[in-house]
């Protein structure tokens, strides 16, 4: 990881369910490809599998401004509070354009009001090593690819928290996690 933060973008969206009937780790590697799909216009494709040395892998197909393709790996995993990395693929403008980059993706809850829960969705970008220089292969200065991606990515996270938490709030609510 460097220490070049390219976007960061934090949203939050209330879920109708108390704190001990959620498990955000359960949640993020349990949802189906339709779940995941319905959270967001922009969400293409997800499941999840292991890594080689058996850590849980969420991996997500989604438009972020440019498409991308995310391997998040646990990093922190318990039943309100998640962080998973991933080294992800980002493409575009166009299909030739590829580049590495690292997304930090982490979510809270909290228990709130009347038995209500606060998610918190927050995702990083970082620059992974090749992404400035294809920055610069591309005549692209940093300070403009940083402000279309935070664009794109407060865009995102807009919509994505609010049908993460309708997600959840459903499964809560159905007595999933008990």
């Amino acid at each position: 990881m460097t220490d070049r933060i390219i976007a960061e973008s934090t949203a939050e969206a209330t879920i109708n369910a108390p704190l001990d009937s959620i498990d955000l780790t359960d949640w993020v590697f349990t949802i189906t490809d339709g779940e995941y799909q319905a959270c967001s216009k922009d969400h293409l494709a997800a499941a999840s599998t292991l890594t080689l040395e058996g850590k849980r892998m969420s991996i997500n197909v989604e438009r972020v401004g440019n498409l991308m393709v995310q391997h998040y790996v646990e990093d922190i995993a318990e039943r309100s509070h998640v962080r998973l990395v991933s080294l992800s693929d980002s493409i575009g403008p166009d299909i030739g354009a590829r580049t590495k980059i690292v997304v930090i993706w982490e979510f809270t809850a909290e228990a709130g009001d009347a038995g209500k829960t606060r998610f918190t969705n927050r995702v990083e970008v970082r620059t992974a090593p090749g992404y400035l220089e294809a920055l610069e292969e591309r005549g692209v200065p940093f300070t403009a690819a940083s402000a279309g991606a935070q664009r794109a990515l407060d865009a995102h996270n807009g919509d994505e928290t609010p049908g993460f938490a309708r997600d959840i709030e459903r499964k809560a609510g159905a007595g999933r996690w008990g």
